[in-house]
């Protein structure tokens, strides 16, 4: 690996030492800046691609997850482009034609001309995609990516075909963003050509690939999910094209059609951008799936025409080790013109017994690449068993790159890519650089992490912008109604609304705890509220039963708050992060930005402070502001309807719960101790100014528990909760009598009857504690309830559960 890494061609300086001249105006930038301003240009974008979240890093992740992109980019001079780019395109064009022969008639294995061997024994090769001996329906590849490396003449050269999963577009757009907003100067310096008409292109070609030539199909980006390395690009990639994000999960075959799960009903895939390994697809065609995953049936849709799937069920066949080699020699066949773009010399070894060639002058070494083990096998050393693909690496090519803020050359490898429109091929104006480091795989899937470079070609203003041509069509019938929401997402953003509040409530219980402990000898009132506080924070969990505040000692409470809730709180934040990004397809970059950059600074407040009391009740300061962001951008940046029905769903049942949960064990004392409870109370429920400007310092019961209950005016009162529950239920429900609705109106009915019950008792001390802690509790419970219930019916899709029959006295409720 050493001799790969060392000694290569250098893309900025020519023969003679020189400056090339597409380096100029970079370079003049990086002089201009100096040292300091080019490590603070470093910095800056190394906080923007935290910020942004480009780096595909989830919440608790290593940094060594992140991708870096460094501040310079890599330009290539116009003709040397416009070469590469005719050589990507005819080498897609070469590949899309021996795929289908390789799936249809087989002429090539038949005539030797591919050894039969290298075919069947590779893991990408799919039996079932064979159609015959007819021409397919439509290309088996649509979207093309290729590793390119200098060889030793100074030629570009192949190190790799991506015919399968070719990543690093998403990453290559939001490249381009970081370094026009971090590094402006370089932009304004060598003009880059524009990245935008390759996806208008990507998008319009997309519209137009339907089965069976149907207009304005619906298409969908289907991924793994949030664990993928390459969630964020698909992302963006789904915005980029405008198409839905989708995961297997979401999807279900219905009389040979594909449909995806929305709240709404089954709304009908016709064309899916698949990002998931073909191996996954389909448990019906590959018996061999992890359990689980795939849609049943969903490559039988393809091989019927139902469905357009792309790249087409066994396209990564292309990368399969050695194929590279016999495709110089097929290209008059197939094409009837000379391959432009070769590859890296390689050799395809069918068994241990073939030696290894020399090393062609000016390579560095052999890697080796067993046959039946994926594209992704790699290794310096060759295998004892198998055949295996020999390919010969030169030296790789470097180029300067900002290292602990100094200028170092780094080796890389070049990616470029190109989408077909059906009727040709188009090559994006750039591409991404990955930067190898020592111990990096060269060949295989793009990294989930690493460093890279932006790579632009220069703007040539005497040729023509060529986007997709404007659509026609009837005039679109205004709709104020929310679009298709997936289950999967819905159940997403009701828990990601859940445990925002119990962060905040988990905040709020520790730091009246906290203020509590620190005055020292408690009084008698202070004692019993934070018994109450004990209890409160043992029901949400963050406290063990251990933890009793008394008297002679408060150690052990003040223990456990560091041992316990700490850790609590920052599960709940790593939770918190994890359904972020679930949902980041349904926030703007602006939105995600907010959450994630308020996120981040919570959770580093509670990592780095001490263990004293004051500087754990200032580190939850955070996570309040990150509760109050949610509250916010739910209010202000979200439309009323679709997601921001389900978030608030979730903030509302759960703040409903603990409400209800929280003044239950506030009132359960002796009347004569109930002020302690309604100080309690008021404080939790953040009414204690609300409450002193209407009543003055005058505390009763009823006044008291009418504005954290009853008064459906104060948004954290148990009536505002409840209210604002049966209206996004309303909003949510197809049905005009709906008994989820109705159950919540009738505990909305019994909060606002509180008052009343109270003014009405003799003695309203008595009355709170004695009848209110029970009601109380029963309606946490019959809240819990019909989270469930929510739950059930809109995420999982399940009916109600119903009563069957009737066993020796008891109801017997079998789920439907």
């Amino acid at each position: 690996m050493a001799d790969l890494l060392a000694g290569g061609p250098d893309e900025m300086v020519s023969g003679e030492g020189r400056i090339r001249p597409h380096w100029r105006g970079i370079m003049g930038v990086v002089g201009s800046l100096g040292r300091p301003g080019l490590a603070e240009r470093g910095e800056r974008l190394a906080r923007a691609m935290a910020d942004d979240g480009v780096a595909s890093l989830l919440p608790g992740a290593s940094g060594a997850a992140l991708w870096r992109l460094d501040p310079l980019p890599l330009p290539i001079q116009i003709e040397e482009f416009e070469a590469l780019a005719a050589g990507v395109a005819q080498r897609a064009r070469l590949l899309d034609a021996v795929l289908a022969d390789l799936y249809g008639a087989q002429e090539l294995l038949a005539g030797g001309q591919i050894p039969a061997p290298l075919i069947f024994g590779s893991p990408a090769f799919q039996r079932t995609a064979r159609r015959g001996k007819g021409p397919p329906r439509r290309p088996l590849l649509h979207l093309y990516a290729v590793d390119l490396v200098r060889a030793p003449d100074g030629s570009w050269a192949v190190l790799q075909d991506r015919t399968g999963l070719a990543s690093g577009l998403g990453q290559l757009r939001e490249n381009r963003r970081l370094i026009a907003a971090g590094m402006p100067e370089v932009a304004r310096a060598s003009q880059p050509r524009s990245i935008s008409p390759f996806f208008d292109l990507w998008q319009d070609s997309l519209s137009r690939l339907g089965p069976h030539g149907m207009n304005d199909p619906a298409i969908a980006l289907l991924s793994p999910g949030t664990r993928d390395p390459h969630w964020f690009e698909h992302v963006v990639l789904s915005r980029e094209l405008g198409c839905a994000l989708v995961e297997t999960g979401d999807l279900t075959m219905r009389g040979g059609a594909l449909f995806l799960k929305t709240l709404g009903g089954l709304q009908p895939v016709d064309v899916v951008l698949s990002r998931v390994d073909a191996a996954a697809l389909d448990p019906l065609d590959q018996p061999e799936a992890p359990a689980g995953s795939g849609v049943p049936g969903m490559l039988d849709a393809v091989r019927h025409g139902a469905l357009t799937l792309l790249n087409a069920p066994g396209a990564a066949l292309g990368e399969a080790p050695a194929l590279c080699a016999y495709l110089a020699p097929l290209a008059p066949q197939m094409l009837g013109e000379a391959l432009s773009l070769n590859n890296l010399p390689t050799h395809w070894l069918p068994d241990p017994s073939c030696p290894v060639p020399p090393l062609p002058e000016g390579y560095a070494s052999w890697i080796f690449r067993p046959a039946g083990q994926g594209a992704s096998s790699e290794t310096m050393a060759r295998p004892a068993q198998g055949g295996v693909a020999a390919i010969a690496l030169p030296a790789l090519p470097v180029a300067p790159s900002l290292e602990n803020g100094a200028l170092t050359p780094a080796p890389f490898v070049l990616r470029m890519f190109a989408v077909s429109d059906g009727a040709g091929w188009h090559v994006l104006p750039g591409g991404i650089a990955r930067l190898v480091t020592p111990g990096a795989k060269l060949t295989g899937r793009l990294p989930g992490g690493g460093w890279c470079k932006d790579v632009w070609v220069p703007a040539d203003t005497s040729e023509a912008i060529i986007g997709p041509a404007a659509q026609s069509g009837p005039p679109i019938a205004i709709r104020r109604t929310a679009g298709a929401i997936p289950s999967r997402v819905a159940d997403n953003l009701f828990w990601l609304g859940r445990y925002v509040e119990r962060l905040d409530l988990a905040a709020r219980l520790m730091r009246a705890t906290i203020t509590r402990l620190r005055r020292g000898a408690p009084l008698p009132r202070e004692l019993a509220e934070l018994g109450t506080l004990a209890i409160c924070l043992r029901e949400a969990q963050l406290l063990d039963e251990e933890a009793r505040p008394s008297a002679g000692s408060l150690s052990a409470l003040a223990t456990a708050l560091e041992r316990d809730s700490r850790p609590a709180v920052r599960q709940l934040q790593g939770t918190i992060g994890s359904l972020i990004e679930s949902v980041r397809d349904r926030l703007t970059a602006d939105m995600h930005a907010t959450l994630t950059q308020t996120l981040r600074t919570a959770e580093e407040a509670l990592d780095n402070a001490a263990a004293e009391l004051p500087d754990l009740a200032r580190a939850l300061l955070p996570s309040l502001r990150f509760a109050n962001a949610v509250a916010g951008i739910a209010s202000e940046n979200m439309v009323r309807g679709g997601a921001r029905l389900f978030l608030e769903l979730g903030r509302r049942m759960e703040r409903a719960h603990a409400v209800a949960s929280e003044v239950a064990v506030a009132l359960d004392a002796p009347a004569a101790r109930i002020e302690a409870g309604l100080r309690l109370t008021l404080e939790l429920c953040d009414s204690v100014i609300t409450y002193r400007s209407r009543y003055l310092a005058v505390l009763q019961p009823a006044p008291a528990l009418d504005l954290v209950l009853a008064d459906a005016s104060n948004p954290r009162g148990l009536a505002f909760q409840l209210d604002a529950i049966a209206a996004a239920l309303r909003e949510i429900t197809e049905e005009a009598e709906d008994g989820t609705v109705r159950e919540v109106q009738r505990l909305l009915a019994q909060a606002e009857g509180i008052t009343a019950r109270l003014l009405a008792a003799s003695d309203q001390a008595e009355a709170a504690t004695t009848l209110l802690p029970p009601q109380l509790r029963a309606m946490a419970a019959e809240i819990a309830t019909l989270s469930d219930q929510v739950s059930r019916r809109y995420f999982a899709l399940l009916p109600a559960a119903r009563v069957l029959g009737v066993d020796v006295g008891e109801a017997a409720v079998i789920e439907a």
